[in-house]
């Protein structure tokens, strides 16, 4: 199990670009659909818990998913293998972006790699949405949260917070 945890999370780290959300269409096919290590709902659940906690998403998904299949080494192990890529990466790209970012061929990629993590975090949001918002309720607490955290500049954690409470009153009993 342990290999097979850090093979998925080497491969997630290897093929996202963009950062922990971008991420998350690429973790949930393979936890959720391709391993079958985790339902929808609680892919979902996991990724509530994975942004309330301190640290990146990403990391946090890794160490969520690989403690729930193998203890704490599967959590370990997951963990490095999501890391490691973007080390190796970012390492090396340091020194190459630093001697050759004034290159209009190394501008354009970047601006054209920008647009593409903008659609890998919109294709997240799109299948979170959907799987999350079950019912009406479920969509006023979204577009609360989503208003308060943009127009109001709360703190996420307060937003999360505030939705939990919104969260009791409303479905509770």
């Amino acid at each position: 199990m342990y290999w097979e945890l850090f093979k998925t999370f080497l491969t997630i780290g290897l093929f996202s670009f963009g950062g922990g959300f971008a991420m998350l269409p690429l973790i949930r096919q393979e936890v959720a659909i391709q391993h079958g290590w985790m339902t929808e709902t609680q892919f979902i659940d996991m990724l509530a818990i994975s942004e309330m906690t301190p640290g990146p998403i990403a990391v946090n998904t890794a160490t969520f998913v690989g403690h729930g299949q193998a203890g704490i080494l599967g959590g370990l192990a997951a963990t490095f293998a999501v890391v490691l890529p973007s080390f190796v990466v970012v390492s090396i790209l340091y020194h190459f972006v630093k001697r050759f970012r004034q290159n209009q061929a190394v501008d354009t990629f970047f601006k054209g790699l920008r647009v593409v993590v903008i659609g890998l975090i919109a294709a997240g949001f799109v299948s979170v949405l959907f799987d999350s918002v079950q019912d009406i309720r479920a969509g006023l607490i979204a577009v609360f949260t989503f208003y308060i955290v943009t127009y109001k500049k709360a703190h996420p954690v307060l937003a999360i917070v505030i939705a939990a409470v919104l969260s009791l009153v409303l479905y509770w009993g």
